[in-house]
């Protein structure tokens, strides 16, 4: 059996592509099922923004262009495409590029954390849905150490950044003093959340929520001094609003091109900023063409990614290092299961030969056969028995001329090859 990763990223697929193959939490869990049932994977589907990502433990003889074909069917997606975009890695390259993933090796900005929490979701979702066990546990529950030891042991978390970070940066640098700016977020998870962290710490204090749920909103705007309202207010505040900034799990735009122009309209050209920081996207890419208006995707905040790659890039190469180490140790781990029925197979044989010799031993002694004849039998037997399918391979291996296949055997009777 052996590991593989599928993917695509911000790296190799465009935004449109991502939304195609982006994987809802429910979705996620039917995949996995099926997977498990008729594919007998063990799966852990990671799906953001910037990725979507199986990994998976395949069954003997299983091909990983099966898993492919199988992504291309389930997501109606072009073959061609999709081959274009994707990625795949197998064995401890796989272990290697899910421990850099969860380190925020891999991510739009290295280093941010935000990932390791949603590899986490992802498992616990796979494990909710009896789409892993002992293998794929023991390698997620690796990574999440060693993305804490990357935290610890180097300074790749210094300075947050994140995506969040990168659309305030970038709305910084077109308005400059941001305490004067009205601004709307959409949504209310993780990712809105910190960006309302860093809004807050620019001088934010103009700060409205729309959410699905009005609950969530006000509990994001409580928290930030700002007020709550539903996705369906929108159309209402848009035109007071300078900067729009949306993550939601919505599969439709939430915020389209007519919405926008009426919104412009009535602030009477003054320019609107929107990031929309959500995979598939809230705002229709057609509000771009809009005069006065301003959108930026996550793709189009990779140049302020790059600057702040900068300073972290020494610490990333530390950070490999301490990847290449563990995934290594993985794979030794992984590759030793293959003894393991070896093992106890030559250990149970042994033990039957001895149980054997041992009762003829007793039965001699009970019908009172001397002692001393009977242990030295025994021994002697013993002896012969153990070292039977030995001596026949070392012989074979003789005769054949395989002298490597010789130095094994010597070593593991415990002898010492001939040049020592």
């Amino acid at each position: 059996m052996s590991l593989l990763v599928i993917g695509i990223n911000h790296n190799t697929a465009s935004v449109a592509l991502r939304e195609q193959v982006a994987f809802s939490p429910e979705q996620s869990a039917e995949a996995m099922t099926s997977l498990a049932a008729n594919q007998q994977l063990e799966t852990v589907i990671v799906s953001t923004c910037n990725r979507t990502e199986i990994y998976a433990h395949l069954p003997k003889d299983y091909v990983p262009e099966q898993l492919v074909e199988w992504l291309v069917e389930y997501k109606q997606l072009s073959r061609g495409e999709l081959l274009d975009s994707i990625y795949t890695y197998q064995q401890q390259q796989a272990v290697g590029h899910l421990m850099s993933v969860a380190s925020g090796l891999d991510s739009l900005v290295l280093g941010e954390p935000q990932i390791l929490g949603q590899v986490k979701q992802a498992y616990t979702e796979a494990r909710e849905a009896g789409a892993v066990s002992s293998v794929m546990e023991r390698l997620f529950q690796k990574a999440f150490s060693v993305a804490k030891q990357v935290r610890t042991e180097t300074d790749i978390g210094a300075n947050a950044i994140s995506v969040a970070f990168a659309a305030v940066t970038l709305a910084k640098q077109i308005f400059g003093d941001l305490s004067e700016s009205s601004v709307l977020l959409v949504g209310a998870g993780e990712t809105i959340e910190l960006v309302a962290k860093h809004l807050r710490d620019h001088g934010v204090t103009k700060l409205r929520v729309a959410n699905r749920t009005i609950a969530r909103a006000r509990l994001l705007a409580d928290e930030f001094g700002g007020s709550a309202m539903t996705l369906n207010d929108i159309p209402e505040v848009l035109a007071s609003c300078d900067i729009v900034i949306s993550s939601t799990a919505s599969p439709l735009p939430i915020i389209g091109k007519g919405m926008v122009e009426s919104a412009l309209k009535q602030r009477r050209r003054q320019p609107m900023f929107l990031v929309d920081i959500a995979v598939p996207r809230d705002i229709e890419a057609q509000v771009d063409e809009l005069r006065d208006a301003y959108l930026y995707s996550v793709d189009d905040l990779q140049g302020i990614v790059e600057q702040n790659k900068a300073s972290r890039r020494e610490a990333a190469i530390e950070a490999e290092a301490i990847v290449n180490e563990h995934s290594l140790a993985f794979i030794a781990w992984l590759r030793s299961l293959a003894s393991v029925a070896t093992i106890r197979d030559y250990r149970s044989h042994s033990e039957r030969i001895r149980d054997d010799l041992v009762a003829k031993a007793q039965e001699a002694l009970s019908t009172g056969k001397d002692p001393e004849a009977v242990v030295r039998e025994l021994a002697f037997k013993l002896t012969n028995k153990l070292i039977h399918a030995p001596t026949e391979a070392i012989n074979q291996a003789g005769r054949d001329g395989k002298h490597d296949e010789l130095d094994v055997i010597r070593k593991a009777i415990g002898l010492r090859n001939k040049q020592q």
